[in-house]
Order: structure tokens, then sequence, then C-alpha cells
């Protein structure tokens, strides 16, 4: 079949999501966008392409099909059961980064580390030594995976555990926790991730207040922390309530999205 044309019938196919067909054909041809535009009579095999075009379709992700995700210009593993890096987290990576090279933090910890994407960053552009904690086996193996591939598996102590039995001291927090209500209605592809890395509770902060009570608890300095749009002002009360100042941001779309708090006295 011609690439023109297969191209055209996934598109119709996929109804509002037609960027992801040429996405898929990319990455099945190997190619770039411009050879796609230019060779649109080149003929090709289309079976396998439109049987990942039906897998798409189902709600399997493009970055479980091909197991492998871009994130802050870099490429690293991801699977089924792993949850996929968002383009605004880098709100919260770039909080951690300005702050890490500004003051001295030698105990740094993040929770839920998932791929390892936020640390492996952290290591490669500031060579920090950095923990790292998880509940999955699977996020442990793709974690070291991604940060042999980075060259920083020498920087980062993951450890498979939850983060209110971790032991060591902390004094600065990174993390993308769960934050989404659990009767929160997700389209089919995020329904494909792990339910674990979702959803925070009943209220959606849940989990997030947990992490603060630990910050309090541990005597962290610092903390920097992705949550949903919706709960800043809870946020706020609860770091307030357990001895923390912080400051808010918003993502590219202009939603709440990401804080930078310390300690109150600190400020």
């Amino acid at each position: 079949m011609k690439l023109k044309t297969a191209l055209n019938l996934a598109k119709k196919s996929l109804k509002t999501h037609k960027d992801e067909a040429l996405f898929i054909l990319c990455e099945y041809l190997q190619k770039d966008r411009a050879f796609i535009a230019l060779n649109g009579d080149f003929d090709f095999d289309e079976k396998p392409y439109f049987k990942l075009i039906e897998r798409f379709a189902s709600g399997e992700p493009f970055e479980y099909i091909f197991e492998k995700a871009q994130f802050y210009g870099l490429e690293f593993k991801v699977q089924k059961g792993v949850l996929i890096p968002r383009f605004d987290t880098e709100i919260l990576l770039e909080l951690a980064l300005k702050e890490l090279s500004q003051k001295n933090y030698t105990n740094i910890l993040e929770i839920g580390f998932g791929s390892g994407i936020l640390s492996i960053i952290l290591a490669l552009k500031l060579a920090l030594k950095i923990k790292a904690c998880d509940i999955s086996e699977l996020a442990l193996k793709l974690a070291k995976e991604n940060a042999l591939r980075h060259e920083v598996g020498h920087l980062i102590d993951f450890r498979l555990c939850d983060f209110k039995n971790f032991e060591g001291e902390v004094d600065f927090i990174i993390s993308n926790p769960p934050y989404i209500q659990n009767d929160y209605k997700l389209d089919i592809w995020v329904q494909n991730e792990p339910k674990q890395a979702l959803f925070g509770g009943v209220k959606g902060y849940e989990f997030l207040e947990e992490l603060i009570v630990f910050a309090r608890k541990n005597k962290v300095k610092a903390l920097a922390c992705e949550f949903g749009y919706d709960q800043k002002e809870i946020l706020h009360k609860i770091l307030h309530k357990n001895g923390f100042k912080a400051e808010f941001f918003k993502d590219f779309a202009g939603f709440d999205r990401a804080f930078l708090a310390h300690v109150a006295e600190t400020i």
C-alpha cells in the first residue's frame, strides 16, 4: 500500500487522535516526518502498521507500544505498569534543579521514582548522589536500566520500599506523587497506566498529605512536589499546618501544578 493512503486511513480510524497515526508510522518505518511528507507514493507492508494502530485505538499508549518515552530532551525506557512521564512535570524538575544548584542538600530523596527519570536527570545535570524509593518491582528494574543507560547508576540508590518505611536522613524531597481522586474518570489511554501511580485517595490529596507529614516528622528542610490543578488551597493549609511555607507554580496551560516548600523558619 502507498504510504499516503495508509496514513490517511489510519488518521480516519483514530478520529480525534490523528497526530498519533503519524507518530506511529514514523516509529514503524524508523523515518522522520520529512520522509513521510516527501514520499507519499512509497510502497510498504501496511499490515504491521495497522496492527499498531489497532493497539493504540484500543487504549494502549504510544509509549507502551514502543517501550520508550521522551522527557526533557532525553529518551527513557518505559513499560506497561510504570507511569508515563508528562511534559508538565518539567515544571517540577526545573524547580528542583534550581533549588539543588543554589543550596547544599546532602540527603536527597525522590518518592515514587517510576522509571527513574527525575532522579536520573538531577544526577546527570548536577552530579548529585540521590536516594529514591518506590513500591513497584517493575519500576525498580526500569529505573536501574535507565540509570545505567544514562551512566548515572553509581549516583542513585533506588530502593524498593514505601516512603513511610524509608530509613535514613532526608533534607530534600522531590516527588510526582499520585494525586487524582479515586472516582475521577480517565480516558482509555490513562486507564492503562498503573492506578497506584495515579490515584491519591478519595479526595485526591491524601498521599500528598502523608508525604508532607513524613517530611515534618523527618525534619526535611524542603520539598518539591507536583499536585492536582484544584489542590493549591488545601495543600497550602496542610503545608502551613506542618510548618512549611510554599511557593506555587503553574504549568504551561496555566494550571497550578507544583510547589516548592521550605521549613518556615528557614525562609
